[in-house]
């Protein structure tokens, strides 16, 4: 009987390491686990910090983008305005210059251009309020002493434009309005006005 009672004794004794043994292993075995759990969540967190941060960057590049394009199409805006209105008031200034500029504005074109001198010409109703018929007759004795016709004629007809003349014959217009002169040298002119506004 002893025997069984050794034999249960050491069973159980037995038993019992082997279950401090499990018990051991099992509680490492968790804390691998959960450790490894844990460091996957670190690292989930990490990338999704990560991904926030990237998205975030992004996103605060893209509205300095946009607001830069912005500021700039606005101070474009302005710059072409202010521009603008240089062009609008040196037109003025030209459709309001006196008798005298005038004329000798078309003087120096007319002579300046290859025509014949059997054109005419027309004018808006304050450019003919300006001129008179000594001046024409002045320039068609200019024509003569150049061995050409001398036949220049004003047109009656108004014509519908801000200032400046055309030069007409045959259906074939020389334009030197002012809007045509200002819009010809504009690209040229508007340079150079962006750099004395602006520098």
């Amino acid at each position: 009987m002893s025997n069984i009672k050794n034999l249960t004794e050491k069973i159980l004794e037995e038993a019992k390491h082997k279950e401090k043994e499990i018990a051991a292993y099992t509680e490492s075995e968790k804390e691998k686990i959960l450790s490894s759990k844990i460091k996957e969540a670190e690292d989930e967190r990490k990338l999704i910090l990560l991904k926030a941060e990237e998205e975030a960057k992004t996103k605060k590049e893209r509205i300095i983008s946009s607001t830069t394009l912005k500021v700039r199409n606005e101070k474009l805006e302005i710059k072409q305005k202010l521009i603008s209105e240089v062009f609008d008031k040196a037109l003025e200034e030209l459709c309001s210059m006196n008798s005298s500029k005038l004329k000798n504005f078309i003087k120096h074109t007319i002579l300046d251009l290859d025509i014949e001198g059997d054109e005419t010409i027309i004018f808006n109703e304050d450019g003919k309020s300006k001129i008179d018929d000594k001046f024409i007759e002045d320039l068609n004795f200019i024509f003569l002493a150049r061995n050409k016709k001398g036949e220049l004629k004003v047109r009656e007809e108004n014509g519908n434009f801000k200032g400046g003349f055309i030069v007409e014959k045959n259906g074939v217009e020389i334009n030197n309005t002012f809007e045509s002169l200002m819009d010809s040298m504009k690209d040229e002119l508007e340079y150079e006005v962006s750099k004395a506004l602006f520098n």
